[in-house]
């Protein structure tokens, strides 16, 4: 079913990709304190948002570092969603527990989806042909409950490939007869598009391309949100108080210790995460995210660095195997993002 990750990557860049990513996890708030609530526990103001829009958001620790960076769909006032990286679903579960205040209930419901990503190009006229009835689609970050080949799905038009696409979350219980129809319903109705089934190697070349964090790499319990450019997300003056409101406040008025920055390989090497970098022999951090550029036909990756002063074309060293492999400073994001907005 699935090819090889270089022909999935280009399929998405240039056609259309569909992703199973139904490990992801699913978090319901209710409650008539629901957006206090997640107010108070995001770094961003879900507050300011309408119905059915979507907003991202880092979650952190009293300490400024990131519990983990979330989606909230917000149904209404009393009813948000929350969508959790695989790997922190227990984790997050457990911390937003913790901090429960005012009216609200809390839900683990990983259990009653599939979810289906269809990204690239295409993903539109694609996603037309299955609908079953003519509707207006979603723009960027938006949010609709309707149906495809019967079965009722909750569609967002986000993702994480920096392409156009959509996110299409099938309710259950339902047979694995539905997941099944639904999949093999969407690879059917793009067979003469370029649909392919791509897989989580492409979408994690596809996100590096367009700098998106990813929690364990970009983000982790050791990294602050506005060391990773997240800056636009933390919201220090909305009107709640917030989990890590003071560190994050205290960090900015200090001044940063570690930036983000976006690297090209010149000498031949492939970076991979956790490498030490140098600069003039001098440690001044480490890979967060490296590899294979497809699109760009290079190497290259994210690194955190302690030197502040790095500037585009300044040479760095990457330690691959003991061994100072050159890399040029590079503007971020390394491909430009098309989403449809």
């Amino acid at each position: 079913m699935y090819t090889d990750i270089l022909k999935e990557h280009n399929a998405v860049r240039s056609n259309a990709g569909l992703f199973d990513v139904s490990h992801m996890g699913e978090i319901l708030i209710s409650g008539e304190d629901a957006v206090p609530f997640v107010n108070k526990i995001i770094t961003n103001d879900v507050s300011a948002i309408p119905q059915n829009k979507i907003l991202y958001s880092p979650m952190c620790y009293e300490d400024g570092t990131v519990v983990d960076d979330i989606l909230i769909y917000k149904f209404s006032e009393g009813k948000l969603l929350l969508i959790v990286n695989a790997g922190n679903i227990e984790k997050d579960e457990a911390w937003i527990n913790k901090h429960i205040t005012g009216n609200v209930k809390v839900e683990n419901i990983s259990d009653r989806f599939v979810l289906f990503a269809l990204q690239g190009p295409k993903s539109e006229e694609i996603l037309k042909d299955i609908l079953d009835e003519e509707i207006e689609l979603p723009s960027f970050y938006w949010f609709i409950e309707t149906k495809i080949l019967g079965m009722k799905v909750l569609l967002s038009r986000t993702g994480y490939t920096g392409e156009d696409g959509f996110e299409i979350y099938l309710y259950l219980p339902n047979s694995c007869a539905d997941y099944e129809k639904l999949w093999n319903g969407i690879l059917d109705a793009g067979k003469d598009s370029g649909l392919v089934p791509a897989g989580l190697g492409a979408r994690d070349t596809l996100r590096l391309e367009a700098a998106l964090p990813l929690y364990g790499h970009e983000l982790s319990d050791s990294i602050l949100p506005i060391e990773a450019r997240l800056r636009s997300f933390v919201k220090l003056d909305k009107k709640e108080d917030f989990v890590g409101k003071t560190a994050l406040n205290n960090q900015l008025e200090q001044g940063l210790k570690r930036k983000l920055y976006g690297f090209e390989m010149t000498d031949r090497a492939i970076p991979r995460n956790g490498y030490d970098v140098t600069k003039d022999g001098k440690r001044i951090g480490y890979v967060t995210s490296g590899g294979l550029l497809p699109t760009l036909g290079k190497n290259g990756g994210l690194l955190l660095s302690e030197d502040l002063t790095l500037e585009n074309d300044d040479v760095v060293e990457i330690i691959v195997r003991q061994r100072a492999c050159k890399a040029k400073i590079v503007p971020l994001p390394f491909y430009k993002k098309k989403y449809k907005k």
